[in-house]
């Protein structure tokens, strides 16, 4: 373990809604804090060191844990604010949005990943939530250029729109028409960096039918327009 991941380690030692971990490019922990030892049953964090989620979540959950991490270091494209269920606290089921972010060393190359999962559900919160929002957020991640609605997505986690509005709210404390336009122009800032596709293609392909309009989110949004983006980040 380096000295930095263990640091990071023992601050997050004093979140007990949040598991943080390190991952090596085999997907081994490398660095945890106590919060996630606790919640797949073990007594001190350096249990986990070593070994993978396979050894420790039922199989659907570390097959796609699992995927997630390789996804991760072989794009080196962060994953954030996922929501998935993980395991609370005594290896009770429940729900956070989780952050992957690649591990690089001080020359860019990448060691691994470092993330957190946080628990979403407060002290006293009795709201439950829908397995089905969770996949309709992944639809969102992949469908962004289509023609979706706020009502569109509450009719496909079967919700009512005003549930589904609550939640998205409670969730990432956003309404679901700003986590389309973020989804959106999360996904138009990946093409600007990394493609050579010129800013109209880029504003339909992440789902902006208006060239116009796309310039004024991205420019409200970041403080730059698309030309600028793709000029800094080149």
């Amino acid at each position: 373990m380096t000295p930095e991941a263990a640091g990071l380690a023992a601050l997050f030692d004093h979140v007990p809604d949040t598991a943080f971990f390190v991952k090596d490019l085999a997907g081994r922990y490398v660095a945890v804090n106590r919060s996630l030892a606790e919640r797949v049953g073990l007594r001190e964090p350096g249990e986990l060191l070593g070994r993978s989620v396979s050894e420790f979540f039922p199989a659907a959950l570390a097959a796609r844990y699992a995927a997630q991490d390789a996804d991760v270091v072989r794009t080196g494209h962060a994953i954030r604010d996922r929501l998935e269920l993980h395991w609370y606290p005594r290896r009770r089921p429940g729900w956070c949005l989780t952050t992957k972010l690649p591990w690089r060393d001080g020359k860019g190359q990448i060691l691994g990943l470092v993330g957190i999962s946080r628990d979403l559900r407060a002290p006293g919160d009795s709201e439950v939530i829908p397995g089905s929002l969770a996949a309709t957020l992944e639809y969102l991640e992949t469908q962004y250029s289509e023609p979706v609605s706020p009502a569109g997505l509450a009719k496909r986690a079967g919700l009512t729109p005003v549930r589904f509005a609550r939640l998205i709210k409670r969730i990432f404390r956003i309404t679901p028409s700003q986590l389309i336009t973020q989804t959106r122009l999360a996904a138009a800032s990946q093409m600007l960096a990394e493609t050579d596709l010129a800013v109209a293609e880029v504003a339909l392909a992440s789902g902006f039918y208006d060239h116009s309009a796309f310039t004024r989110a991205f420019r409200s949004a970041t403080g730059e327009t698309p030309t600028q983006f793709r000029a800094r980040h080149r």
